[in-house]
């Protein structure tokens, strides 16, 4: 695959990527568990075809110790016996906010429910917006075609600042 644009390149999407890496880091300090947010994130970079998030994510979730099994396993969660009913929880509202568009309803009363069961108020509130961020960072990855595979866990922290 040939990457169309390097958004880093470009003056205005870099002031955007640094910031966008920053609020992402707001999330560090949320009581929700980092394994949830990286399965949300690895769940939502396969739903949306994003080989950098993808590697990305894979790669930042081997590194905080998530295991090769639970990885390859995470595209199929339903059908698996590795994940925690909150992880389960957490990707099934992953996957309906990101597919908005495929139901009328988006987030169904059920998910919602088995959601708020497993996770406070931070950690909703953290988990709506690790969704929100990594759909955004997914389709900007899409759009100029930034190919996975070269990614290096903690390339990205010298967006800090």
């Amino acid at each position: 695959m040939q990457q169309r644009f390097n958004l880093l390149e470009s003056p205005t999407a870099a002031k955007v990527a640094k910031r966008f890496y920053s609020t992402s880091q707001a999330l560090d300090g949320s009581t929700l568990p980092k394994t949830v947010r990286e399965l949300v994130e690895v769940r939502v970079s396969q739903i949306n075809g994003c080989g950098f998030c993808l590697d990305f994510h894979t790669k930042e979730a081997a590194a905080a110790g998530e295991t090769p099994l639970r990885l390859n396993l995470v595209a199929a969660w339903r059908e698996s016996s590795v994940f925690t009913e909150a992880e389960r929880a957490a990707l099934a509202l992953a996957e309906e906010g990101t597919r908005v568009a495929d139901a009328h309803g988006g987030v169904s009363d059920e998910t919602w429910a088995e959601v708020r069961k497993h996770y406070d108020d931070d950690e909703v509130g953290a988990l709506v917006c690790v969704i929100a961020l990594i759909n955004a960072s997914t389709r900007m990855n899409v759009i100029v075609r930034n190919p996975g595979g070269s990614y290096e866990p903690s390339m990205l922290a010298a967006l800090q600042g």
